[in-house]
């Protein structure tokens, strides 16, 4: 079987070199970047060269660059792959998304795909012409491959264990989740370095938008597996509020490398701080069960930690809970805590799991359970790019094996992380 020809459009986050860590069986190692001249563009070719040069298995990528100002009108007139990888500036994504399918590529996405509720008629247009020329459309939600996620699910479907999930009210929702990013961080050892437009919501947009692709996908692939979510009749968005985290010039310059805050940040800057608008909190409610999502900015790592992401899914029988930080050695770590006599059909079901998930166990602590999972089962952050980008590939080789609800799911998860912007463009702030 001939090689796929993979195409880099764009590369203005360091997703789009996560992708290209390892190498694959099935992808030719002469790889197309499509792209302005600039920052963005130099930092892609420095991290693949680190992974050409690496002592450990180095990789053995050929980058074959078409840099300038017309990077996207060369692409679609020369066409050099089957399959284009974006993860460039968000607001201008889905427009050039859409010329690539025009032109007959497969497409993975960094997300966001939109970050503007204005853009959700384009997003399902692109899905209709895929589908149409049967070409894959998918954004990288690694975190699907994580093993807390994965087991969260097997929990939740258990009738013997969880119980019924429970529907909740906006004061007490039945799935709440909160994670933490940080803007100053260490990726694959390294210390991770942002453009600058990336505090430009505009550009960016906010922590919705952002991390919540992916709070939103675990919340509706979990409560509703392999259902087709209607994003006009199943969701109701509920409150919102939306703040800063304040960055100082010294911090913006650690970060960027920019010695001065660019223009287009315009008002968000004042007395030499930027205000950036990332931070939000939502309630909705998805066929009627009530989420709360909480996603934050923060500027620095914690010493030996890093992203904190935690859950809490209500059930008749159960609640599970994903815990993370400290306490937990700065890993998520997964509990049961029951609310009627579960204990032997939990230990029957994680005996089961077992047999799939080498090593896992459960113990009793006090009141609660906690699954015990091996670190050989935990892959990391950076191995989820290589499962995700190994299952978009797996696609192309059989489009027509792509599930019938993902362009719908698609759709429904992007109505809900554009909400802040959708209400903020409607003439209100989120508060």
């Amino acid at each position: 079987m001939p090689k796929h020809r993979l195409i880099v459009v764009d590369p203005g986050h360091f997703h789009a070199a996560l992708a290209q860590k390892e190498m694959y069986g099935n992808v030719d190692p002469a790889v197309h970047v499509y792209a302005p001249v600039g920052p963005d563009l130099v930092d892609y070719l420095t991290r693949i060269a680190r992974f050409n040069t690496r002592t450990d298995t180095p990789t053995h990528w050929r980058l074959e660059i078409h840099a300038g100002t017309d990077f996207l009108g060369r692409l679609v007139h020369e066409k050099p792959g089957d399959a284009a990888i974006f993860a460039g500036r968000n607001d201008q994504k889905i427009g050039m998304i859409g010329k690539a399918i025009e032109a007959g590529l497969h497409v993975l996405s960094d997300k966001p795909m939109i970050i503007r509720r204005s853009d959700l008629p384009a997003l399902e247009a692109v899905l209709a012409t895929a589908a149409k020329q049967r070409l894959v459309v998918l954004d990288m939600m690694g975190g699907r491959a994580e093993i807390t996620r994965s087991l969260t699910r097997e929990l939740h479907d258990d009738p013997e264990i969880f119980g019924e999930q429970l529907a909740g009210t906006p004061a007490e929702p039945a799935v709440a989740m909160t994670s933490v990013h940080h803007l100053m961080k260490i990726v694959s050892g390294v210390p991770n370095p942002r453009p600058p437009w990336y505090f430009d919501i505009r550009q960016q947009g906010d922590a919705l938008a952002d991390i919540g692709t992916h709070l939103v996908d675990r919340v509706h692939t979990t409560l509703f597996p392999g259902d087709a979510l209607d994003w006009r009749r199943d969701i109701a968005i509920g409150a919102l509020k939306r703040w800063p985290t304040m960055m100082d010039l010294a911090q913006f310059r650690q970060v960027t490398g920019e010695m001065d805050w660019p223009e287009y940040l315009g008002e968000a800057v004042a007395g030499g701080t930027l205000a950036y608008q990332c931070n939000v909190n939502l309630g909705y409610a998805v066929r009627g069960i009530h989420v709360g999502l909480d996603m934050v900015w923060d500027w620095l790592e914690p010493v030996g930690g890093g992203d904190i992401h935690t859950e809490t899914w209500r059930g008749g029988r159960a609640r599970i809970e994903l815990r993370h930080g400290p306490d937990e050695g700065w890993k998520p770590q997964l509990y049961v805590v029951p609310l009627a006599d579960i204990r032997t059909a939990l230990e029957r079901r994680i005996a089961a799991l077992a047999a799939s998930y080498d090593g896992l166990r459960v113990e009793q602590r006090g009141g609660e359970w906690r699954i015990v999972i091996p670190d050989a089962l935990r892959i990391g952050h950076d191995a989820h790019f290589r499962e995700l980008t190994k299952g978009f590939l797996a696609q192309i080789e059989a489009p027509g094996a792509l599930p019938p609800e993902t362009h719908a799911n698609l759709l429904a998860k992007y109505f809900v992380t554009t909400a802040a912007e959708a209400a903020c463009s409607a003439g209100g702030s989120p508060a």
